[in-house]
């Protein structure tokens, strides 16, 4: 017998954003959620032999994922240019993009936002721990997929001028984020960059399970704030990190301290007003909307870079 799952106006209204009728979104819910246990309960050797199974299954059994939907209909409309929330993130990347660059993008997924890099820049490589997700008939000379086990960028993956990662982080377990970053690190040519974009914990969870539970319960792991990032990135080695706030691909860089401060502030407001923080947006706090992993609305990207990129 399923469980009955009690459904706020608030939840709702998020649902009307996801054209799924409600049996769908929870029959992904329990299917993910599920598998996310899976992950949290595993030692960290079997970890690393998981996350490609666990991703794939999923992809699977929910073949109305909004991410394959999205992949499906680009497909489809192949030649009418890449997709919105591709040249969303585009805008912002060609700030630090030249014909010279070698790009990394780990958690490439669908690729579309990596295939497009690959038309500006000497060489890409897509990482990702999904065989169902990536698949596709061919690539550019200049585009290397590679695929993974979610932890560790293989160390074949070096000499990188830019890597980038959009909603990867915080599906990775917390116990293996910190070796995934240093791979990344370590990825990096000397004044090379790592722009990393994660969903803010404060006014989370931002997975499927925003519709039904207070914390991430699906595959986000573990959701960060600015301050948790901030820390973790100069643990690996990064001696200066920025973080940026905005909208539609353009932003501006903001003092991490006065993003603490604003995440404290909303950290004592009751859960129901957190998750409405996409009005606090509109009365003029440094907060921005968007996607989270394809299918919710999100707010308060993390974006981080270190030193070298000139901002």
């Amino acid at each position: 017998m399923a469980p009955t799952i009690s459904i706020s106006a608030k939840t709702a209204d998020f649902m009307k954003k996801d054209p799924r009728s409600l049996e769908q979104i929870r029959r992904h819910y329990e299917v993910e959620k599920g598998l996310a246990d899976r992950l949290r309960r595993a030692a960290p050797e079997e970890r690393r032999k998981m996350y490609g199974g666990l991703y794939d299954e999923l992809y699977r059994s929910i073949d109305d994922h909004p991410l394959l939907t999205r992949k499906s209909q680009a497909a489809e409309e192949e030649g009418a240019g890449p997709p919105k929330a591709v040249l969303t993130q585009l805008k912002f990347l060609r700030n630090f993009l030249t014909p010279d660059t070698k790009f990394l993008e780990v958690g490439a997924g669908s690729c579309l936002l990596s295939l497009e890099v690959a038309k500006q820049v000497k060489e890409v490589y897509a990482v990702d721990v999904s065989q169902e997700m990536t698949k596709r008939s061919s690539f550019p000379a200049n585009f290397h997929l590679v695929l993974f086990d979610g932890c560790r960028v293989p160390q074949g993956v070096g000499g990188i001028r830019v890597a980038y990662s959009h909603q990867v982080m915080e599906h990775v377990h917390p116990d293996d984020a910190i070796d995934q970053l240093r791979s990344i690190y370590e990825s990096l040519l000397p004044g090379g960059m790592y722009v990393c974009i994660v969903p803010n914990r404060i006014n989370g969870p931002h997975d499927i399970s925003r519709h039904f539970d207070k914390v991430a319960t699906g595959f986000h792991m573990k959701e960060y704030t600015t301050g948790e990032l901030s820390r973790i990135f100069r643990k690996v080695g990064f001696s200066k990190v920025a973080s940026f706030v905005g909208a539609r691909g353009t932003y501006l860089r903001v003092p991490q301290f006065a993003l603490r401060i604003m995440e404290s502030c909303m950290a004592l407001l009751p859960f129901g007003l957190r998750r409405r923080s996409d009005a606090l947006c509109r009365c003029g706090c440094c907060w921005r909307s968007g996607w989270s992993g394809g299918n919710e609305v999100r707010l308060a990207d993390n974006l981080l870079v270190p030193p070298g990129t000139g901002l």
